[in-house]
C-alpha cells in the first residue's frame, strides 16, 4: 500500500477514510476537512482521532468546567492552575507540591493488573513533567457488588497491578478508599493520585519554543499495546457482554519508570531541558501536538527515527500508539549531548526526533515523506466543544421523596447491638488491610500517617519537619441522591479529613466519574456536581489545580452513580504535631464536635440494614466545615487533642470503632441529651468529628471551641476493652475485631 502524504491527500479529496471507526462523528471529520482544506491523511487523522476523543479533549465537559477557573478563589499558594500536566502550590520554605488524580477506569476493567499499574505510571510520568520528585500515590477505588463473581476478577488484579507497580517505583502508597456497589459491575472506578515535590525554582511547563531547539523522545521503546488506549477506551460506553478489546490496554514496565525518573530528575538538575511533556493518552500525537501549542507552534518531526518495538507499525499507530514509560522534550542544541549522555548513563533509550521550527505547523515526516501538516492548536486545544443537552431526571423527586426516614429502627438496645455488627462487617466498613496490606506505605522513610488514616501524610524535609497530607473522598450515593450536595459533601469530607490529621487544606484535584455525556440525566448529575464543586471551592478557599474527567462508565443503558471523587491536599509545618485517629490513653475523655441531626438518606445504616437508597443526602454548611478545620488544627498544632477522626460514612459509631480497634482500647459512651441513642451512632450529619482530649487540656480545649462558637458535648471516656453504650449494650473489642477484619479476606483471599 502507497504511503498516504500530504500531498497524495490533496490530490485523492473522494478517498474513503476510516472516520467512524476511529470514533469521529460526521460533523467532526468535516470539521477536520475544513481546517486542512482537504481531506487528513490517515496519519492525520489517527491524531485527530485521538487528540478530539473524550478522554483527551473533554469535549462533552469543558463548558462546565469553565467554572472552576470562573469561580476560583484568591489563593497565595497556587503556582500553577488548570492546564499544565498537574497543579503546582506553595507549601513554604521554598518547596513547591504538585498533585493530581486521574482515572483508568474502562482498562483496568479489560485487564485488571496492567489497567491499574499503567494508570500508576501515568500519574506519576504527569507530577514528573512538572518537574518534582514523585513521593506518593493513592488509589481511590470503586468496584461492583463484594459477592459478585467478576468483583473477584477484578479486584485482585486491580490491587495487585497498583501495588506491584507502586512498590517497584519505590512510592508508598498513603491513602485512598474502597468502595462497592452493585452500580459500578461492569465499569469500575480506578482513580489514581500522585503527590510530587520541588523547589519553587525547579517547576517546568509543557511547552515548546525556541526555533532550532531540539525535540528528544527517550524512554521505552514504541510498541503496539496500547493503540488508541485509553483515549479511545474511556471515550464510549461499554457492551453489556463483558470484557473486549484488550489490544488496547497498555503493558507498564515499573523498573523501566524508575530509570525514567531518576535520569529526569538528574536532567532536570543540570537544567537541560526548556519543555517537556508525558506520553500518556494519546501518545506522540499528544506530546508533539501539546508542546508545540503551547510554545512557539512550529515543529517538525522525523517519525521513522522513532525507537519501535515492533518494526511493522504503521505511522498512524506509531501516533496512537500509548505505549507507556515515555517522554518527549526538548531541548536546546548545545545541551543535547549532555542530555544523551545522562540517559545512556541510566540506560534510558534516547532519540533527537525533530525540531522546534519558525513556521506554524506541527509537520511529521516518514523517510522523507510529510505525512502529517496541521495546526497543532486544532489538535492539542481546539477540538469539538459540545453544549450537551441536560435535564432533571424524571425520576429525581421519586428518589429524593423515598426518605430513609420511614426505614424500621432498632426497636431496643439488643438490635441496637445487633445492627451496629451488622454496620462495621459490611463490605463497605469493614477494614481494608487485607488490601492496603499489599501496598508498601513506608518506603523512603518520610511516611507520617497512611491508611486507615483520615488522611496519608508524608514528610518533605527532614531537618523543618514541614509535610503534606492528603485525602481523597467522594460518595456516589450522596451524589445520586443530590449531585449538587454530594459533590459538596465529597469536598467536605475530604477537606475535613486533612485538617483532622492537623494540617491545613490548600487545594485540589477530582476525577469526576459519570456515565455517558450523550444521556441528558447523566448530564445533568454532571452539570450539578461541577457546579457544586466549583462553588463550594470558591467557599472553602481552595482553588481545584487540576484533575480528571472520565465519562462514558456505563455497561450498555446502566449508568454508574455520579461518582466525583475530590482530592485535598494540605500543608502542616512540622509533622510530629499530626494527629492520629488511634484512642491510645486510658482516661482520656472523648468529645463529639459540630451538630447531630436525623439524617440518613444515602446513609450507610440504610444501605446495609434495609438495602434502601432514597431521601435527601446530609445538609452541607461549608461555612461550619471551616470552623471545625480551625479547631482541629489549633487543637493539634497545640496539643490539646491526642486523637481525631472525622464522621461520615456509618456515622459515629463506625468512627468510634475504628479509633478504639486502631488504639487497641475502649470507649465508654453517653448519649447526649436531646438525642435518642440510634441517630447519635447511625446519623451521618457533615461537619463532625470525634476527639480524645487529655484531662489536662479539657478546660483549653472547651474554652476555644466556646470562643470561636463551635458546638461540642463531652460525650465518654477512653476506657476498657469494649466500647459500651450507657443503658443500651457494649461489644467487646475482640468482637469488634473480628466483625471489621475478617470480611475482605473472606471475600478475596
Amino acid at each position: 500500500m502507497s504511503l498516504d502524504t500530504v500531498k497524495h491527500a490533496a490530490e485523492t479529496p473522494d478517498t474513503a477514510q476510516p472516520w467512524k471507526e476511529l470514533g469521529l462523528k460526521e460533523d467532526e471529520y468535516a470539521r477536520i476537512r475544513e481546517i486542512l482544506g482537504r481531506r487528513p491523511t490517515g496519519a492525520e487523522l489517527a491524531m485527530y482521532s485521538v487528540m478530539w476523543s473524550e478522554h483527551c479533549s473533554y469535549k462533552s465537559s469543558k463548558v462546565h468546567l469553565k467554572q472552576f477557573g470562573e469561580k476560583a478563589p484568591a489563593n497565595d499558594a497556587m503556582l500553577v492552575g488548570i492546564g499544565e500536566n498537574a497543579g503546582v502550590v506553595d507549601v513554604g520554605q521554598g518547596y513547591a507540591v504538585t498533585f493530581k488524580v486521574e482515572s483508568h477506569n474502562h482498562p483496568s476493567y479489560i485487564e485488571p493488573y496492567q489497567g491499574a499499574a499503567t494508570g500508576v505510571g501515568g500519574i506519576v510520568r504527569d507530577i514528573l513533567a512538572m518537574g518534582a520528585r514523585p513521593v506518593a500515590v493513592v488509589d481511590p477505588l470503586r468496584f461492583g457488588a463484594a459477592d459478585h463473581p467478576d468483583t473477584k476478577r477484578v479486584l485482585p488484579g486491580v490491587v495487585a497491578g497498583i501495588g506491584g507497580y507502586g512498590n517497584c517505583l519505590g512510592l508508598p502508597n498513603i491513602g485512598g478508599e474502597v468502595v462497592f456497589d452493585a452500580c459500578y459491575q461492569g465499569n469500575p472506578l480506578v482513580n489514581a493520585g500522585c503527590i510530587g515535590v520541588m523547589k519553587h525554582e525547579d517547576i517546568h511547563l509543557a511547552k515548546a519554543s525556541g526555533p532550532g531547539n531540539k525535540v528528544i523522545l527517550y524512554g521505552a521503546r514504541t510498541g503496539g499495546d496500547g493503540i488508541g488506549g485509553v483515549s479511545v477506551l474511556a471515550s464510549e460506553t461499554f457492551e453489556s457482554t463483558g470484557p473486549a478489546k484488550r489490544p488496547a490496554v497498555q503493558v507498564g514496565d515499573p523498573f523501566q519508570e524508575k530509570l525514567l525518573i531518576e535520569c529526569t530528575l538528574e536532567i532536570f538538575k543540570e537544567k537541560l531541558v526548556a519543555g517537556i511533556q508525558d506520553l500518556g493518552g494519546a501518545g506522540l500525537s499528544c506530546a508533539t501536538s501539546e508542546l508545540a501549542s503551547a510554545g512557539s507552534g512550529g515543529m517538525r518531526v522525523e517519525l521513522d527515527t522513532v525507537p519501535l518495538r515492533d518494526s511493522s507499525l504503521s505511522p498512524e499507530e506509531i501516533l496512537m500508539s500509548e505505549s507507556q514509560e515515555r517522554m518527549c522534550a526538548i531541548v536546546e542544541p548545545q545541551h543535547v549531548d549532555r542530555f544523551l549522555e545522562i540517559c545512556e548513563k541510566w540506560d534510558v533509550i534516547a532519540t533527537v526526533i525533530g525540531e522546534v521550527t519558525e513556521g506554524s505547523q506541527l509537520e511529521i515526516f516518514w523517510h522523507g515523506e510529510q505525512i502529517v501538516d496541521v495546526p497543532p492548536r486544532s489538535v492539542a486545544h481546539e477540538g469539538p466543544t459540545y453544549h450537551r443537552p441536560f435535564a432533571r431526571p424524571s425520576w429525581q423527586d421519586a428518589l429524593q421523596a423515598d426518605d430513609a426516614g420511614k426505614l424500621a429502627r432498632p426497636a431496643d438496645g439488643a438490635e441496637l447491638r445487633e445492627q451496629v455488627l451488622k454496620l462495621v462487617s459490611s463490605p463497605n466498613q469493614a477494614s481494608k488491610s487485607w488490601i492496603t496490606d499489599q501496598y508498601d506505605r513506608f518506603v523512603q522513610g518520610n511516611t507520617v500517617l497512611a491508611m486507615p488514616e483520615d488522611a496519608g501524610m508524608v514528610r518533605i524535609d527532614e531537618k523543618s519537619n514541614l509535610g503534606v497530607a492528603m485525602a481523597t473522598d467522594g460518595n456516589g450515593r450522596y451524589a445520586k441522591l443530590d449531585p449538587y450536595t454530594g459533590a459538596q459533601l465529597a469536598l467536605a469530607e475530604s477537606y475535613r479529613n486533612v485538617a483532622a490529621s492537623g494540617a491545613k487544606p490548600l487545594a485540589i484535584s477530582d476525577c469526576l466519574n459519570f456515565g455517558s455525556p450523550e444521556d441528558p440525566d447523566v448530564m445533568w448529575q454532571f452539570a450539578e456536581a461541577t457546579r457544586g464543586l466549583a462553588d463550594g471551592c470558591l467557599e472553602l478557599g481552595t482553588p481545584v489545580t487540576g484533575g480528571n474527567v472520565s465519562l462514558y462508565n456505563q455497561t450498555g443503558e446502566t449508568a454508574i452513580h455520579p461518582t466525583p471523587v475530590v482530592a485535598v491536599l494540605g500543608v502542616i509545618d512540622d509533622v510530629t504535631r499530626r494527629t492520629p485517629v488511634a484512642f491510645a490513653e486510658e482516661g482520656q475523655l472523648l468529645y463529639l464536635l459540630g451538630d447531630t441531626h436525623e439524617e440518613f438518606g444515602g446513609s450507610a445504616w440504610s444501605e446495609v440494614v434495609h438495602g434502601h437508597l432514597g431521601g435527601m443526602p446530609p445538609k452541607v454548611d461549608l461555612g461550619r466545615e471551616k470552623l471545625l478545620a480551625e479547631i482541629l488544627i489549633s487543637a493539634s498544632r497545640d496539643g490539646m487533642i491526642d486523637a481525631a477522626h472525622d464522621l461520615s460514612d456509618g456515622g459515629l459509631i463506625q468512627a468510634v470503632t475504628e479509633s478504639c480497634l486502631r488504639g487497641g482500647k475502649g470507649a465508654r459512651l453517653v448519649v447526649p441529651d436531646g438525642l435518642d441513642a440510634f441517630t447519635f451512632l447511625f446519623s451521618e450529619s457533615a461537619g463532625r468529628a470525634v476527639v480524645s482530649v487529655p484531662r489536662s487540656e479539657e478546660l483549653r480545649f472547651n474554652d476555644m471551641c466556646g470562643a470561636r462558637g463551635l458546638p461540642v458535648a463531652r460525650i465518654g471516656v477512653v476506657d476498657g476493652e469494649e466500647i459500651e453504650i450507657q443503658g443500651e449494650f457494649g461489644i467487646p473489642l475482640s468482637e469488634l475485631r473480628a466483625a471489621h477484619e475478617e470480611t475482605i479476606p473472606g471475600l478475596f483471599a
